[in-house]
């Protein structure tokens, strides 16, 4: 893997069975993924997409293939070092926000931290400094059920930040979000990943994406339909997926 290549997916195949049925979600993909690349994963639902997204995470484990992730091929890793490298290099971010409900933001942040062995000092600081980056300083003490969706969601992305990943994997980030709200998440994802130089991958349906992505995998049926330079796409809002 040459040193501009974060992660290298190749001809990787994820079979699911359900019952007597089986499908094939994935069916040899292959793909290089650049360093500090706004990279965005689209497809109709069904389409394999969220599938890549849980495998370049560690999140799911391919049927075949390989994926390499800083050079080390990451399923021959040892479990405790997968876990490692989604605590550390890894940031998450989910569509449902996935934040602990009897939790601050604060301590949402700070939790990662807490698991990486940090002090609860430390750990309670960074959490404040990168609450106050995404706007979100007045709301630190606040639980989930306090904040609006996309205050939810600047605190998942707050936390994904906590442990200075190099990559971030954000799953439908606007997904639950209204336009205006989507729009302000995309722009501070994008503001994000220009200032800290780190990868952001997303699985997304949202159209709006494709202003801020540097290349876009479009997904179809397991396979990956076409790879396209954000300058490359001429496409009118409303038709993700129907192509």
């Amino acid at each position: 893997m040459t040193s501009d290549i974060i992660a290298s997916v190749k001809d990787v195949k994820r079979l699911y069975k359900l019952g007597d049925e089986e499908v094939w979600a994935l069916n040899g993909v292959s793909l290089d993924i650049q360093r500090g690349e706004y990279l965005s994963i689209m497809g109709p639902s069904g389409s394999g997409k969220s599938t890549l997204f849980n495998m370049i995470g560690a999140l799911d484990i391919p049927t075949s293939g390989t994926i390499e992730f800083m050079g080390a091929d990451l399923f021959s890793l040892t479990e405790e070092r997968q876990a490692w490298i989604r605590c550390n290099q890894v940031g998450y971010i989910f569509q449902t926000f996935n934040l602990v409900m009897v939790m601050t933001a604060l301590e949402n942040v700070a939790l990662p931290m807490i698991l990486r062995n940090d002090t609860d000092e430390a750990a309670r600081k960074r959490a404040a400094e990168i609450l106050e980056r995404v706007g979100l300083g007045h709301r630190m003490d606040h639980l989930p059920e306090q904040l609006s969706g996309g205050q939810r969601q600047r605190v998942a992305i707050a936390r994904s930040l906590a442990n200075s990943p190099v990559v971030i994997l954000a799953d439908e980030p606007t997904g639950n979000l209204d336009s205006k709200t989507g729009a302000e998440i995309i722009a501070l994802l994008k503001s994000l990943q220009a200032e800290e130089n780190v990868t952001v991958i997303t699985a997304t349906h949202d159209d709006k994406m494709l202003d801020v992505s540097d290349r876009i995998v479009w997904i179809r049926d397991g396979v990956v339909d076409r790879v396209q330079r954000r300058e490359d796409v001429d496409i009118a809002v409303g038709t993700i997926g129907q192509h």
